[in-house]
């Protein structure tokens, strides 16, 4: 099991996004493209960045430096325990209220009313969970 948010965790996370039609066939059906970047809330800099295009993750690995259109951040201890037990969307929603996932940027509120984009955003939660990490 790799690191979380290691290149290689990254890279297993965008074959799980890949394969899953709920997330990249619903986003392609929306012509979403987005650079978003992960990490923990007391780092400067993300830790991953996932670069998709037309829903399709085409580039995910260590962040280098990519100006990020969604950049998301919690403190490990979260972050650990959404990729062990999952998250739903009502999890999300109180997770973004008390301020345990923060979006430095990227517009939470607009996105999760919108189900188009809504729906694939928890599910590619539940890809972390598939994927586990340390």
């Amino acid at each position: 099991m790799a690191e979380l948010f290691s290149d290689e965790w990254m890279k297993q996370l965008k074959d799980a996004w890949n394969a899953e039609p709920e997330v990249k066939d619903r986003l392609a059906e929306i012509g979403f493209n987005s650079v978003i970047t992960c990490g923990f809330k007391d780092e400067e800099q993300p830790r991953g960045v996932f670069v998709v295009e037309n829903g399709e993750c085409v580039r995910a690995g260590t962040y280098n430096g990519e100006e990020p259109d969604w950049d998301m951040r919690a403190d490990k201890k979260d972050w650990m325990k959404w990729v062990e037990k999952g998250i739903g969307m009502a999890g999300m929603g109180m997770a973004f209220t008390t301020g345990k996932l923060k979006f430095l940027k990227g517009d939470f509120k607009g996105m999760i009313k919108d189900p188009r984009m809504a729906g694939p955003f928890v599910k590619s939660f539940g890809l972390m969970k598939q994927i586990g990490a340390e």
